[in-house]
């Protein structure tokens, strides 16, 4: 398999010595660079085209969040995984928005880390359970809600609508398969569709479009094609 090309921006040179180190012993990833500002970050993106940044979302110049945002709207192919200290679940909910697909913690096991960043990286994995019950508390407390522009749940069919509330319950694309008894690659396709018809990028966003639609409880009819 041809490995993630990774950008690495952070400030601190030991934490990007650090997340070097991690990445060079796995072989699905190879560093092609290093930022140390938010600017810079969204330059290099444009020069390196980078599979996959790891962007510390407290950057100089501008914020993590800010460089996430522009490099999406520049480079919407390019995969972006946020680092930070604090699981603040305002901060995870602002990088979901600008397009990233998730967060990392800096203080998390070096194993636990990588497993996780594969986790993110890998569009059949289940959705952290943490992040999706942190996206849950984050809107019954009276979080920000439905962007003005955000496809209402109106333009989707029953079936999409029993595989989002599938995917915000973190089940896989086999466990969803077996769940409404429909072939696996059936459900890849439902869910490329659902991306594309509400304008989302990954699995993270498509949990947070769910807990603001309340699509979370969809029953599920066992056998329904």
């Amino acid at each position: 398999m041809t490995p993630y090309r990774v950008l690495i921006a952070d400030d601190h040179p030991l934490a990007r010595k650090a997340i070097r180190s991690l990445l060079d012993e796995d072989a699905l990833f190879e560093t092609i660079g290093e930022a140390s500002r938010g600017e810079e970050a969204v330059a290099l993106c444009g020069n390196l085209q980078p599979d996959l940044v790891l962007m510390d979302i407290n950057m100089p110049d501008i914020s993590g969040l800010e460089a996430t945002r522009r490099i999406k709207q520049l480079h919407p192919h390019i995969r972006i995984v946020m680092l930070t200290v604090s699981d603040h679940v305002a901060d995870l909910f602002t990088a979901i928005q600008f397009g990233a697909q998730g967060y990392l913690l800096k203080n998390m096991d070096p194993d636990d880390w990588m497993h996780y960043l594969r986790a993110l990286l890998d569009d059949n994995s289940a959705v952290s359970r943490q992040m999706a019950d942190k996206l849950f508390q984050h809107f019954r407390g009276g979080g920000t809600g439905a962007s003005p522009s955000e496809p209402d749940s109106s333009v989707l069919t029953p079936r999409e609508r029993e595989l989002i509330a599938c995917v915000a319950a973190g089940d896989t694309n086999r466990q969803i398969a077996e769940r409404l008894v429909i072939a696996e690659n059936t459900v890849k396709n439902h869910i490329k569709n659902i991306l594309d018809k509400l304008n989302l990028e990954n699995r993270v966003q498509l949990t947070a479009y769910a807990v603001r639609q309340g699509l979370t409880h969809i029953g599920q009819k066992r056998g329904e094609k």
